[in-house]
């Protein structure tokens, strides 16, 4: 009889160690890690946007910079 109540007890505890201990603790780490992810996945995004929108103003300053008026002399 003692023996029964003794792994019952064992029992209650590694049910109380997982549900209440290690489960929760691997689902915060999993929503973090997803929290990261997608964090980097927008600062690369916004990232990419600022490359592309300073190549096109830079690309916009070159095109009225480099316009020369030629006209060709004959001799």
């Amino acid at each position: 009889m003692g023996r029964i109540l003794f792994y019952c007890f064992l029992a209650y505890l590694l049910y109380v160690l997982i549900f209440r201990f290690i489960l929760p603790i691997y689902r915060t780490t999993r929503q973090v890690k997803k929290g990261f992810r997608e964090m980097k996945e927008k600062m690369q995004q916004h990232t990419q946007q600022q490359e592309g929108y300073s190549t096109y103003v830079k690309q916009q300053k070159d095109d009225k910079g480099d316009y020369i008026d030629f006209e060709e002399v004959k001799e």
